[in-house]
C-alpha cells in the first residue's frame, strides 16, 4: 500500500503525527484526513490516483495509528477537533504549505469542518465524507440515530469504562464487530488495510478515540454551538459526500440541505454505498474529487 510514497513523522506543538506523503511535486497539496477507528490506511485506494495530479499528504490524527496520544486534559480539550486541526495545519506548514486542498472521512471529515471554520484562509477547498455537522447530531439525535450510531453514547462514558470494556476483546474481534455494518459486511476491505487497523488498535488508541468522542460532546459543541448562534459558516467551497447506505444516508436523507445551514457553498451528493466510502468506492469519490479540487 502507498507505493512511491514516504513514511514521516512530524513533531506539532501537540503531538506527534505519522503520515505518508508523495505525488506530483507541482501539483496542489491535498491532505486526507481518516476516520475512527481507523488510520492513514483508509485512503490506500484513492491516494495512489490523486498523486498523479496532487501532492499528497495522508496523516494519522492524534490518538489514531501512528500517531501519539498526548494524556488526555481534564476537559478533553487537547482532543478536540480543533486541537487535531491545528496539528495539520502545521504538518502542512512543514511541508511549507500555508494553503491546501483538504478531505476527511469521518472523524477526520470532522476535523477538517473544523479547519475550515478555524483557518479559512489556509483552506482552499474541502471535502467531508458520510458526515453531518456534529452541532446538527447532537441538537437532533434520536432514536433511529442512536441504533446506527451506538458507539458515540458508548464512548463518552466516564473513563476507564469505556476503554477497560474496548481492551478486554480481541483487537480483530472489534475491528470486525465495528466495521462491518448490517446488511454491507466487510467483503469490500482488503485484507492488508484490517490488518493495519487492527495493529494499531491499541490501549493507546483506545484512550486517544473515547477521549476524541468525550471532546466532540463537551468541548466541540460548545464552539460550535457558538459558530452557529454567531452566523458563522464554512467560506471555503464544500463537498459533502454520503453513502446512500450508510448511517448518515438512512437517518438524515439529503445531507446537502443540512449542510447549506453551515456552509456558504457546498455541493455534493450520495454515493452508492455505506459509511467506508473511501474504500467501498473509491473510483466514485475519486471522480467527484477531480472534478471539485483544481489540480496541476
Amino acid at each position: 500500500m502507498f507505493e512511491g510514497f514516504e513514511a514521516k513523522d512530524i513533531d506539532t506543538s501537540g503531538a506527534r503525527i505519522h503520515l505518508r506523503h508523495g505525488g506530483a511535486k507541482d501539483g496542489p497539496p491535498l491532505l486526507l484526513l481518516h476516520g475512527n477507528p481507523m488510520t492513514h490506511v483508509s485512503w490506500h485506494l484513492i491516494a495512489p490516483r490523486l498523486a498523479e495530479h496532487f501532492y499528497v499528504v495522508a496523516a494519522d490524527l492524534r490518538g489514531y495509528g501512528d500517531s501519539s496520544a498526548p494524556e488526555p486534559e481534564a476537559d478533553y480539550s487537547n482532543y478536540s477537533f480543533r486541537a487535531m486541526g491545528n496539528d495539520m495545519i502545521e504538518v502542512m506548514e512543514t511541508f511549507g504549505h500555508k494553503t491546501f486542498l483538504l478531505a476527511g472521512h469521518d472523524r477526520g471529515a470532522r476535523t477538517a469542518h473544523r479547519m475550515a471554520l478555524d483557518h479559512p484562509g489556509r483552506i482552499q477547498k474541502v471535502a467531508v465524507l458520510d458526515i453531518l455537522p456534529s452541532h446538527h447530531i447532537w441538537s437532533n439525535a434520536d432514536a433511529s440515530w442512536a441504533k446506527k450510531s451506538w458507539h458515540w453514547i458508548f464512548q463518552i462514558q466516564p473513563a476507564p469504562f469505556p476503554e477497560e470494556m474496548m481492551s478486554s476483546v480481541p483487537a480483530a474481534w472489534y475491528m470486525e464487530k465495528k466495521l462491518s455494518k448490517p446488511g454491507i459486511g466487510l467483503d469490500f476491505m482488503s485484507k492488508e488495510s484490517f490488518a493495519e487497523y487492527v495493529r494499531c488498535f491499541t490501549k493507546k488508541t483506545i484512550i486517544g478515540s473515547c477521549a476524541d468522542y468525550r471532546a466532540c460532546a463537551t468541548v466541540d459543541f460548545d464552539l460550535d454551538e457558538a459558530d452557529f448562534k454567531a452566523g458563522n459558516k464554512v467560506k471555503p467551497p464544500m463537498l459533502a459526500l454520503w453513502g446512500a447506505k450508510s448511517h448518515t444516508g438512512t437517518v438524515w436523507g439529503n445531507c446537502l440541505k443540512i449542510w447549506e445551514k453551515y456552509a456558504e457553498n457546498v455541493t455534493g451528493g450520495p454515493v452508492d454505498c455505506g459509511h467506508y466510502v473511501p474504500e467501498e468506492k473509491p473510483d466514485d469519490v475519486c471522480d467527484w474529487f477531480l472534478k471539485f479540487f483544481p489540480r496541476k
